[in-house]
């Protein structure tokens, strides 16, 4: 079976006028072409609506191989409350977008064997933890170092998306 270790967990929140529909894209399109995943599902959308605003969960989970070795998982969770639809004055203009606030919560996991070859009999298991804490430790932590600087890079992405529409 894979070790799935988390390397990188943080969170942003906003509150403010944003268009959800343009976020969501947003973090969509940069994960696919930054991060380069190939692997990416969409494992829960719920709304509820309540009165005139709705609030919004989004679970993202992506993979991307390392190598045939390590993979790479990012688990993205998305949480807007009191997502209202409002007109503003932008450029002269009334321009229909949303307002409310919302949470993103950001995992790094790092997954080791993620195609059990080393699960197969006990011995292969002495022999998988020999060869990581022997032969390949600088390239574990350099793996480490790689899902941390995506993630991050990603978070810092999604919040200067937010804070840059929020001003217009």
């Amino acid at each position: 079976m894979a070790e799935k270790e988390t390397i990188f967990s943080s969170k942003i929140k906003y509150a403010g006028i944003f268009s959800f529909k343009d976020f969501y894209k947003f973090c969509y399109d940069w994960i696919i072409e930054e991060i380069d995943v190939l692997d990416f599902s969409e494992n829960k959308y719920e709304e509820k609506i309540k009165g005139d605003a709705k609030d919004i969960t989004v679970e993202w989970e992506c993979y991307k191989n390392l190598t045939d070795y390590f993979r790479l998982g990012i688990k993205v969770e998305f949480k807007v409350m009191g997502l209202k639809i409002v007109e503003i004055s932008q450029g002269g203009a009334k321009v229909k977008t949303n307002e409310g606030s919302i949470e993103m919560n950001v995992k790094g996991i790092l997954i080791r064997d993620y195609q059990g070859k080393f699960e197969m009999t006990a011995f292969k298991k002495v022999l998988r933890s020999i060869y990581e804490k022997w032969v390949i430790p600088a390239r574990i932590v350099e793996y480490e170092d790689k899902i941390i600087g995506d993630c991050d890079e990603f978070l810092g992405q999604a919040k200067a998306w937010l804070d840059l529409e929020g001003k217009r």
